[in-house]
């Protein structure tokens, strides 16, 4: 049975949310969330990106009402994760990153027992649209454990799906998954946000959220440290870097280039980081010949996700 959302309310709202774990004889108390605010749109494909340990998976369990927070508060659609938990749980679908379920069952099965669980009367229940959606329905009465990876992960999206939930959370959905598959729950995913479903995805991926999401927020350390639009976020990550082999091994950073701050790298090379909207390649190429470095070789490096963090945290952390 599917709630309506509370009107006007965000999808998501977190305010001041903290999370400690405590001290036990296998590990040190840890600090998992650190006081994040954040605010996710109604309607929008919400991009939560961080290396591993930032933060991301708790702050999923929390809305889940899988982990209990230490300090602050969550809503979903307007209601409150600890006093309306009930509509709190209704309004949000999560799919979880590890591939688990009863191989017992069939993927029918499995949507009408996830349905039970909701409360979706008989009537109201859409398994068999679901299944067709999700290019499952010809496998509906096969046990899952005869289901590959990929389709187990499709059949995941299902299961978060069976309540009508206004919220989807994907945590990692494509990690591990062939391209083809990833096209394929991509096109599913841009299908549900045109009928109105507010996506959230946290993803290593920084393509994936790059091409997918109309806002992004990293999480690093437990803290939030950027959240914009996507746009202006990847304008800020606009860096690449150009490696240069002189015919010569290069001993010696030459002055002339010291304004760009190149690294010399323990082959040789020469590596200059730069901005693609304030230098480009042809105006790089004449600054490093009037150097007096005769190019032998050449390339350039996009910055990983790891980069991007390093250059968006690095303010935070210092």
């Amino acid at each position: 049975m599917s709630h309506p959302p509370s009107h006007n309310a965000p999808a998501i709202a977190v305010r001041g949310l903290k999370k400690t774990y405590k001290k036990s004889r296998k590990a040190e108390a840890k600090t998992a969330l650190q006081g994040i605010d954040l605010v996710v749109p109604r309607g929008s494909i919400f991009g939560l990106l961080g290396p591993n340990g930032a933060g991301k998976s708790t702050l999923i369990n929390i809305l889940a009402g899988l982990v209990i927070k230490s300090e602050g508060q969550a809503a979903i659609c307007g209601y409150d994760i600890e006093t309306q938990t009930r509509q709190a749980r209704a309004s949000i679908g999560i799919v979880p990153q590890e591939i688990a379920m009863d191989v017992f069952f069939t993927p029918l099965q499995a949507l009408e027992i996830q349905a039970g669980y909701y409360g979706v009367p008989k009537a109201e229940r859409k398994s068999e649209e679901i299944l067709q959606a999700l290019g499952l329905w010809d496998k509906r009465d096969a046990y899952v454990r005869q289901l590959s990876g990929g389709m187990k992960r499709r059949l995941l999206i299902g299961k978060a799906l069976v309540h009508n939930p206004p919220v989807l959370i994907l945590d990692e959905p494509t990690a591990g998954v062939d391209i083809e598959l990833r096209r394929q729950l991509w096109t599913y995913v841009r299908e549900l946000h045109a009928k109105g479903t507010t996506i959230i995805l946290t993803t290593h991926y920084l393509e994936e959220a790059e091409s997918l999401c109309d806002k992004i927020a990293i999480i690093h350390n437990g803290r939030i440290t950027a959240n914009e639009d996507k746009d202006v976020l990847m304008g800020r990550l606009d860096q690449k870097t150009l490696v240069v082999t002189g015919d010569k091994t290069i001993v010696s950073i030459p002055p002339k280039l010291s304004d760009l701050n190149p690294v010399l790298r323990a082959n040789g090379a020469l590596a200059i980081t730069y901005h693609t909207n304030k230098i480009g390649i042809p105006e790089l190429l004449d600054r490093i010949k009037k150097a007096g470095i005769v190019v032998a070789d050449l390339r350039t490096e996009e910055p990983d996700l790891e980069d991007v963090f390093m250059a968006l945290t690095y303010n935070q952390d210092h």
